[in-house]
């Protein structure tokens, strides 16, 4: 095993490689990368810097470098992101200390419909592999996506309904080999068109093995509270994974607009971590329409249409035995439509449908039968002067929540079943946005977001009963629980000259009621007993033989979150190639106003340094990333330890006539440090990879 210091050397020779080959490699013009037009945070489409809201935006040869396995991690170090991590096969993004239903998952605007925000160990069904533009809102200045994007959104773009006229083909195609968990995978992307008929298609396929990770599995603080004899070391068992998917899409364009369909699947097999014998065998399919007609007139200038189904299912098998099936099948449309300027005023306004039936069958199902029912309006303005734009955003909303109840017989009250009759709960959620950015200069900007978030209570918060065992709790919901509702302030300082730019900000987001799962204080059995008797302190309750839980129960308290957030690129040298400076660092404090008590799994504050190299074909990065160290903890919750990770990468670009290809090496955690990320339920077990060497080729034609 190589030393930190032989590491360290062998570091800096890769790096200056490129700089000693400059006197015999000719020059070759860095390819071109337009900036981007984000289209999540404004429906009226803005460049980076003129938005008024907080984002961060990844495509190009920036994503290309981060795909990681999940979203969550490939989103992961961004300003005020963090993931969820429950392994390396399922992992979410956290924004601003804020996940699951409060973090909007999107797919070219429309919702992922699948159940990933229900449990942290179910995988969002998209591979990072087939992406090619994400677009990362901090803060509910989104609403117009959906109520519950408190935190934010995440929308991933992937073209799979060609919005623009394509004439002849192109392609683009990736292999990778190697890492911590020895991945091969690939992928691939075709479009092609004749002017009027636009297709795409695209297709991969993941392999990996159990992670090797830098030494014990479990933390040394659990260990000490509850040693094993047998100490998982070396690898994270379980965790090996496969997925396969793939899509189909194709639309007709024309001078005013386009209108398309696409299908596309995902399939994927993942062990959970959290126990040795428990995978996940998950298959998701979905259908996409999108439309829009331009130039329409002077009172409705364009109306854009998104429709999306998706029939997602999985299975958590024990020992290769169907323990509980997962079913869900969503439906989610849009109607969007822009008026004509009155003045300088410009603005959308439009109507969304959401509907959701989900059903968890099998013995360790801890939710009935539900079915959720959304319908909603709303409204951006954006009216600009000659330094400073306003904006203002609403939305209303109308969910109706319903369990059909039912369920196993509930131990504590017998000939009741354990989810009670059927019943609906009916929520009228309401959300107002307001901005302004102003422009001191064509350099330097201010930002101001202030909000009113309501969000209604999910099915699981408001209906859950039962073992919960990717969190290892026996969860009771509350059907009592009203709104939670929120107000929440964001400042931003932006700054851009030539190839220099640099942004940081602050948050503060007030919850009068934030719901959340809080451990009781009682167990229960995993048919439901209440304080099972454990005489002998097992674990194991002595009448029924089952496992005994602690009890969670889902409740809304007062609480705060804020924070801060900062990044910068600078060049730092542009004579023999270019040479990019990046620093970025975030920060979040989340505690419950009532008592003072810190909110779990917030992550600490985070400091990063990046350095980017590029001469001719040749490109390197190094990238430092700590952590530190998190003692505010919640009850229950154990201390996290802080880290400092070393990665980096070396590329070389083939510039053919006809294509072009790219050959990458990532060295990942290059000093083979321990790390936990304490937003993660399985940190105190799973911690993240080891060193690892990745190689890979990409090309484009």
């Amino acid at each position: 095993m190589s030393t930190p210091k032989k590491t360290a050397v062998a570091v800096a020779m890769a790096f200056s490689a490129p700089a000693v080959l400059a006197q015999s490699v000719a020059t070759a013009p860095q390819p071109a990368e337009l900036p981007p037009v984000i289209v999540t945070a404004n429906p009226l489409g803005s460049g980076l810097f003129d938005l008024v809201p907080p984002v961060s935006v990844l495509g190009g040869r920036e994503l290309s470098l981060r795909r990681e396995s999940t979203l969550g991690e490939t989103l992961n170090g961004l300003p005020g992101v963090s993931s969820s991590y429950f392994g390396p096969n399922a992992g979410r993004p956290v924004i601003r200390g804020l996940d699951a239903d409060r973090v909007r998952l999107m797919q070219n605007g429309l919702g992922m419909l699948d159940v990933s925000a229900l449990s942290p160990d179910h995988a969002v069904p998209l591979d990072p592999l087939a992406i090619e533009q994400v677009e990362v809102v901090r803060g509910p200045a989104a609403l117009l996506y959906g109520g519950s994007a408190v935190g934010g959104v995440v929308n991933a773009l992937d073209n799979r309904i060609p919005q623009e006229p394509i004439k002849g083909s192109s392609g683009r195609a990736e292999t990778r080999f190697g890492g911590p968990e020895n991945q091969r995978s690939g992928s691939a992307v075709v479009e092609g068109g004749n002017g009027v008929l636009a297709v795409h298609a695209d297709v991969f396929q993941r392999t990996s093995d159990d992670l090797e990770i830098p030494d014990f599995a479990r933390s040394s603080r659990l260990r000490a509270q509850s040693p094993l004899a047998d100490e998982p070391r070396g690898r994270l068992r379980n965790s090996s994974a496969s997925a396969d998917g793939g899509a189909l899409g194709a639309s007709l364009t024309f001078d005013r607009g386009y209108a398309g369909l696409a299908y596309s699947s995902y399939n994927s097999e993942y062990g959970t971590v959290a126990e040795e014998d428990v995978r996940i065998d998950m298959k998701s399919k979905r259908w996409d329409f999108a439309g829009e007609i331009r130039d329409l007139g002077t009172v409705i200038t364009r109306v854009k249409v998104r429709l999306g189904y998706t029939d997602y299912e999985h299975q958590e098998l024990e020992a290769g035995q169907v323990a509980t099936t997962f079913l869900n099948k969503g439906r989610e449309g849009t109607v969007e439509a822009a008026h004509g300027k009155i003045g300088p005023l410009a603005g959308v306004f439009g109507v969304q449908i959401h509907s959701v039936d989900f059903s968890a069958l099998g013995e360790e199902a801890f939710l009935p039968r539900t079915r959720t029912d959304t319908k909603a309006a709303y409204l951006y303005e954006e009216l600009p002067f000659e330094k400073l734009k306003l904006t203002l955003g609403g939305r209303i909303e109308r969910a109706d929540v319903e369990s059909s109840g039912g369920g196993p017989d509930d131990p504590n009250n017998p000939g009741a079943p354990r989810f009670g009759s059927p019943q609906i709960r009916s929520f009228t959620p309401r959300s107002l946005a307001a901005g302004s950015l102003y422009s001191f200069s064509k350099e330097v900007a201010l930002a101001v977001n202030l909000s009113h978030s309501e969000r209604a209570p999910t099915y699981n918060e408001l209906f859950a009963n039962g073992p919960h065992t990717a969190t290892g709790q026996f969860e009771v919901g509350s059907s009592k629980l009203s709104e939670e509702k929120s107000n929440g302030a964001d400042v931003q300082l932006r700054w851009r000259a030539g190839q220099h730019s640099a942004s940081v900000g602050g948050f503060y987001t007030r919850f009068s009621n934030y719901i959340a799962v809080f451990n009781s204080g009682n167990t229960r059995a995993t048919d439901g007993t209440l304080n099972p008797i454990d005489a002998d302190g097992d674990g194991i309750a002595d009448t029924s033989g089952l496992s005994i839980l602690p009890e969670a129960l889902m409740r809304a308290v007062p609480a705060q979150f804020y924070g801060l957030e900062a990044e910068g690129k600078f060049r730092v040298y542009d004579r023999t190639g270019s040479l990019d400076l990046t620093l970025r660092g975030d920060y979040v404090r989340a505690s419950n106003r009532e008592t003072g008590e810190p909110l779990p799994r917030i992550a600490p504050l985070r400091l990063g340094l990046g350095l980017d190299y590029r001469f001719g074909n040749f490109g390197s990065r190094l990238d430092v990333t700590h952590a530190a160290r998190q003692n505010r903890v919640a009850s229950a919750e154990l201390p996290t330890d802080s880290y400092t990770l070393v990665n980096a990468w070396l590329t070389y670009r083939i510039k053919a006539e006809a294509f072009n290809l790219e050959a990458f090496l990532k060295a990942n955690n290059l000093f083979n440090q321990e790390a936990r990320v304490h937003t993660s339920v399985l940190k105190d077990i799973a911690p993240l990879a080891g060193r690892g060497l990745m190689v890979g080729l990409r090309g484009s034609f």
